[in-house]
């Protein structure tokens, strides 16, 4: 899934933990626990940055949890 300059994907390896999920722009990959969304690394993104992927995430929540 793509929402703005953003790639919010899976990694299938990752069985195991949490459901969460992870967001990239260039070579920077933050990753949020989706239940409750929370922050887990912010993967070189600048705070405010992180703020709008938080948002985005949850606006997206349901759809990312299926």
């Amino acid at each position: 899934m793509h929402v703005g300059p953003y790639r919010l994907f899976f990694v299938s390896i990752d069985m195991g933990e949490p459901p969460h999920v992870h967001v990239q722009r260039d070579r920077m990959v933050a990753k949020f626990w989706l239940d409750p969304v929370a922050l887990e690394s912010a993967g070189g993104f600048r705070p405010h940055e992180i703020n709008e992927i938080g948002r985005i995430v949850m606006n997206n929540h349901d759809q990312l949890l299926e």
